[in-house]
């Protein structure tokens, strides 16, 4: 197992007002994280991250040049760079707003003002996302468990295979939605589906029904990691038969012990 721990991470703090950066600044630092870099604009960021990749960015909303999600499509369309973890800190409450960066694979949303326990949560799923701690399993050999990875979002994708990646899962495939899940399962086998709710075509609920109803994997086990909160969905979904739901973002060191529940049974 290789670990970190706060005063290892280097932090990119991108907040366009000097007191909100000031107060973050203190808030970090007094969880232990020494290394931060300060940014107020969007191009300034950028500058910054090319001469001196960091672990983290923590990132308001809004600035003069543009929008956080202009960052984050840049971190997670250059190659050399989409291994930065992203963590939000707004104000911002909009469901829609907010769901940009859940389906991007954000580490964290932290609301302003934030309290230490959130903020603790969300350097703890970032070393979680940089370290490895392969998971000890008494009934796999955990190299050789098949999944099967269903998410329309490219980028949300890309979290889940780094997160399971981590815990040492190495064979694992690809669905962009429900409808091209169903024709792998058609034809190959899997030990675990992790799937999204919100997708084109067949969605998660749809997903779940095909593989319990009409599948030959009907056992089967399946976590759902959604951002959905309408709880007659979520309720529809246990109904149908899924086993376990995180939510986005999520946080790897309760995705490790709902696969625990889910293979070591």
């Amino acid at each position: 197992m290789t670990s970190l721990s706060p005063s290892e991470l280097s932090i990119l703090l991108l907040e366009p007002s000097e007191t909100q950066r000031k107060i973050i600044i203190t808030r970090l630092q007094q969880e232990g994280v020494t290394s931060i870099q300060t940014a107020a604009t969007i191009t300034e960021a950028k500058e910054i991250i090319q001469r001196h990749k960091p672990d983290l960015i923590a990132s308001a909303l809004h600035f003069v040049d543009g929008e956080a999600t202009e960052l984050l499509q840049y971190i997670k369309s250059t190659p050399a760079l989409n291994d930065i973890q992203f963590m939000l800190v707004s104000s911002e409450c909009r469901r829609e707003q907010l769901d940009i960066f859940r389906q991007s694979g954000v580490v964290a949303i932290l609301p302003k003002p934030f309290n230490a326990e959130h903020l603790a949560t969300a350097l703890n799923s970032t070393i979680d996302l940089l370290s490895h701690d392969e998971l000890d399993l008494s009934h796999f050999d955990v190299h050789n468990v098949r999944v099967l990875v269903v998410d329309d979002s490219r980028m949300a994708r890309n979290v889940i295979k780094r997160t399971i990646g981590n815990l040492g899962m190495q064979l694992i495939t690809e669905a962009v939605d429900g409808e091209q899940a169903i024709g792998l399962m058609q034809d190959n086998m899997y030990d675990l589906v992790i799937t999204d709710y919100n997708m084109p075509s067949v969605d998660g609920l749809a997903l779940t029904q095909y593989i319990r109803n009409q599948s030959h994997q009907s056992h089967i086990p399946i976590l759902m990691v959604s951002s959905e909160a309408n709880e007659i969905h979520l309720s529809n979904v246990f109904s149908a038969g899924v086993n376990a739901l995180c939510d986005k973002p999520f946080e790897p060191k309760l995705v490790k012990k709902i696969l625990y529940q889910l293979l070591d049974e």
